[in-house]
């Protein structure tokens, strides 16, 4: 993955990525509520993202059918490292202390951060 996301196209790459073929009509209905976006908004950010080669359509009857190209888990892998470098240069320490100094991680994120580190720790060790 070369380009990275805005923030309105992170929002329909999640659509896809839970349900895919959709429709511009029902991409619309999903995010109106919370977006107020209309189908020419969508149109818009579809037809970038396209351009990106993130995501692609097929002629579906009546309407276009869009599905995702890039697959979620590279997309939020390059996302988490560009954001890495680009904030903590890279440095997942800072990153760590940060959150506990502002109080962000809960019980079960500290719980979930330790099986993270064990399970890192052996396989590091093989």
């Amino acid at each position: 993955m070369k380009q990275k996301l805005s923030e309105s196209e992170w929002r329909l790459m999640m659509l896809l990525w839970e349900e895919s073929p959709l429709t511009i009509s029902q991409m619309t209905a999903a995010v109106h509520e919370a977006t107020g976006w209309t189908k020419y908004t969508v149109i818009s950010l579809l037809s970038r993202m396209e351009g990106k080669g993130a995501i692609r359509h097929e002629e579906g009857g009546r309407s276009k059918l869009f599905y995702p190209v890039w697959k979620k888990e590279d997309t939020v892998e390059s996302e988490t490292r560009h954001f890495l470098d680009k904030v903590f240069h890279g440095n997942l320490g800072l990153l760590v202390n940060t959150m506990i100094g502002a109080h962000a991680l809960t019980q079960d994120d500290i719980a979930e951060l330790a099986e993270i580190i064990e399970k890192a720790k052996e396989e590091h060790a093989e």
